[in-house]
């Protein structure tokens, strides 16, 4: 496909060591995302997916191999660097929505812009905006635990998207929610891909979930066995 990729891994092998020896987790993963794609990353538990994810978001590194973010090579950034990449170029969606407890939503969707630098009174107007945008403006002063937890994912993404990010990386984020909840989140992400262009990598276990994708990268042990077709990369149950 032409285009530069937004993110590139090259050969990418990850270890953990433990007192047993070393465990390979990621086996000479080669991928190229571009910019504007919805890609859903699927495996089984110990695929390898969640390190994979974890080295996307700089918040890991490769044991060898090569992870392009953005045309950076990241094993050449200090930690210093590698915080400002992902504050610019990053937005996170957790299952688990992550926002602070004590916070009010508005100061939780504005927390990304004081690493950024930015002034109190910018902070709260982008953070109102945003809320507005996700239809939760009258909550702005609300607690976290006094909105259902479909609300909170959408603060969670409100959070994500307040610097501006190139790239989502969104980890099982309906995997808290009833079903009718999942398939809104799914399709604000839709809306998110396809009218700004936000390029999305997101993981699920769930077939209906990743069928809102536009590409399946599948893992199992550690290497990718499926890089394409949604439909095609299913299980055959799922498919039938």
């Amino acid at each position: 496909m032409p285009g530069t990729a937004l993110v590139r891994t090259e050969r990418l092998f990850k270890q953990y060591e433990t007192d047993a020896g070393p465990v390979p987790v990621l086996k000479d993963v080669n991928l190229e995302i571009l910019p504007g794609e919805f890609v859903a990353v699927m495996g089984p538990s110990g695929s390898g997916k969640s390190t994979f994810m974890n080295i996307l978001g700089c918040l890991d590194l490769a044991t060898s191999g090569r992870y392009v973010l953005d045309g950076r090579d990241v094993a050449t950034l200090d930690r210093n660097q590698l915080a400002r990449l992902r504050n610019e170029v990053i937005g996170f969606v957790f299952q688990g929505y992550n926002l602070l407890p004590r916070a009010n939503l508005a100061d939780n969707v504005a927390l990304p812009l004081i690493y950024a630098g930015v002034g109190r009174d910018r902070r709260n107007a982008m953070a109102r905006e945003l809320l507005e945008r996700m239809g939760l403006a009258k909550f702005e002063r609300y607690a976290p635990n006094q909105i259902s937890g479909g609300q909170q994912q959408r603060v969670a993404i409100a959070r994500a998207l307040v610097n501006s990010p190139r790239l989502i990386l969104a980890d099982e984020p309906t995997g808290n929610l009833d079903s009718a909840t999942s398939h809104e989140i799914m399709k604000l992400f839709v809306e998110l891909n396809g009218k700004n262009g936000i390029t999305i990598v997101l993981v699920t276990h769930e077939a209906d979930i990743a069928a809102y994708a536009k590409r399946l990268v599948r893992f199992v042990d550690g290497r990718v066995t499926h890089d394409g077709s949604v439909a095609q990369g299913l299980p055959q149950e799922a498919r039938a």
